[in-house]
């Protein structure tokens, strides 16, 4: 109905032309952050990866004057002011510890996940702070727009007290080689964005209780454990949410029918509501949906956008960094919140590793 308002859009600052110096030239700078960025206005003004020939045609793409041999060179350039590190997470610790060595940085968005595992997300949190940069995080699912929809519904109060919410994954993730080394299918990849989400929409729960099967067809080129996730995740107040991560769906790459999606379900006191998330049709453009109903008003309510996830929420991530840095305030995904979700990745793997519930604060506090 037209007297409901949901936003689903990110707030973007005053000021668009901060200088950002990108780190990392892969599809997820090159066709996600450089494509939002561009489209919203903001100033990428140099690049650097491991790769400086990709580097230069990303670069010339994307119309960016400045490209450097490494990240090193990038990190010595005055102009910039502020650090995108999309590269894999083995290597964000080492880049952020030279980047808050450089005077003229302000801040870093940091790609998710902030590191290898909590305890890197802990020392790289610390050496921002210490050093007085603004550390954001690249978590782009919060700004996914059914999400940002849903979350404006929760803070409205339409929907009650939450009692029970589900994330229903059946998707085939694209698998990038630097996690050949590292063993990791789902939790760290996907799951990671749904857990997250539901710190956002709901904050954050008390333990967690995981498991997990092998992926048969990733398992012929990935060793790996966390292949098919379940989990489940206890809050203080009785409330649950459970998820399913689904990057098996059966065998819709040996000759059987594909039917992949991501679908969510949030149930309170006063409504409900479900949604569908486009990622799974990407390259094609289809965005996310959400339906709404509540005891507040009648029928659906179901608002429809043009914006989708890959690439147009990830003008979100950089946007709440340049707010901050602009405001003298904490992102809105600053890495000390993203520590708890970190955490809770972390507990996952203990969780289905020891067969039993994990409290967070084993890891938090551990």
């Amino acid at each position: 109905m037209s007297f409901v308002k949901l936003d689903y859009l990110p707030r973007l600052p005053k000021n668009l032309q901060p200088a950002i110096g990108c780190i990392g030239a892969g599809f997820i700078m090159a066709d996600c952050h450089l494509v939002a960025y561009r489209n919203a206005g903001f100033n990428p003004v140099a690049i650097a990866s491991k790769n400086p020939l990709h580097s230069a045609e990303v670069a010339e793409r994307h119309n960016i004057k400045k490209v450097y041999a490494d990240y090193h060179q990038l990190l010595d350039d005055e102009q910039v002011e502020v650090i995108d590190v999309a590269v894999p997470p083995q290597y964000q610790l080492e880049i952020i510890r030279e980047a808050v060595t450089k005077k003229h940085i302000r801040g870093i968005l940091a790609q998710k996940p902030m590191g290898l595992n909590f305890g890197e997300a802990k020392e790289i949190v610390k050496l921002c702070a210490d050093a007085g940069i603004t550390l954001g995080v690249n978590q782009n699912m919060r700004y996914d727009q059914s999400i940002r929809a849903c979350k404006s519904a929760l803070d409205q109060g339409l929907l009650g007290q939450p009692v029970f919410a589900t994330i229903d994954m059946r998707a085939i993730p694209h698998f990038a080689p630097w996690q050949e080394p590292l063993g990791w299918a789902t939790i760290r990849i996907m799951s990671i964005h749904h857990l997250d989400a539901f710190r956002y929409l709901f904050g954050d729960p008390v333990s967690v209780y995981t498991s997990v099967t092998e992926d048969p067809r990733l398992s012929k080129t990935l060793k790996h454990t966390d292949g098919v996730c379940v989990y489940i995740l206890e809050y203080a107040n009785g409330f649950r949410a459970v998820a399913w991560d689904d990057i098996w769906t059966g065998p819709a790459r040996e000759g059987g029918v594909t039917d992949h999606y991501i679908n969510w379900r949030v149930e309170g006191t006063e409504g409900l509501a479900k949604g569908s998330i486009g990622w799974p049709s990407y390259p094609q453009r289809q965005p996310s949906t959400i339906d709404l109903s509540t005891t507040q008003h009648e029928g659906w309510i179901q608002p429809r956008w043009d914006e989708v996830w890959f690439p147009d929420a990830f003008v979100g991530p950089m946007a709440q960094l340049l707010c901050a840095l602009e405001e003298g305030t904490a992102p809105e995904i600053s890495g000390e919140d993203n520590l708890k979700t970190m955490a809770l990745v972390d507990a996952c793997y203990l969780s289905y590793q020891d067969h039993r519930p994990v409290f967070i604060d084993e890891i938090l506090k551990g």
